[in-house]
């Protein structure tokens, strides 16, 4: 069991980095696209931070819901889901205004986007808080 908290973790690790990444990653492909009118480098890094952290995230939720199963469902693991779907659903919307910048399109401001950035910090500090005291039992 020990090796499946090693692989959750590490792509837990990856799964943030992308999470928290890719929207502060938008900010620079929008100001980079009304500069030049052109796809450009930041947005091909946006794209591959993205899918590459998508994977990890995927393989981050089953071995978390694995992990959980093993544990016996206790009832903390469900809060933790139920966060955890959360920042799976921003990521989600992450992936929306990616495609949507694909196309040019960048109807967010800055300011939203760095917003929109910092609700996953607080989803990621509610996972942990979870995870770490593991209130009810």
């Amino acid at each position: 069991m020990e090796w499946v908290k090693v692989l959750h973790l590490l792509c837990v690790l990856g799964w943030m980095t992308g999470i928290f990444a890719a929207p502060r990653a938008i900010i620079f492909w929008k100001r980079e696209y009304a500069a030049s009118g052109q796809f450009g480098p930041t947005g091909d890094l946006t794209i591959r931070i993205y899918r590459f952290s998508l994977g990890l995230g995927v393989i981050a939720i089953l071995s978390g819901l694995y992990l959980a199963h093993l544990w016996g469902w206790p009832t903390w693991s469900h809060a933790k889901i139920a966060v955890v779907a959360a920042l799976a659903a921003h990521y989600g919307w992450t992936g929306r205004l990616v495609l949507r910048a694909r196309k040019g399109i960048f109807t967010e401001s800055d300011r939203w986007l760095r917003i929109y950035n910092e609700i996953s910090v607080l989803g990621a500090i509610g996972v942990l808080i979870l995870v770490v005291y593991k209130p009810w039992g």
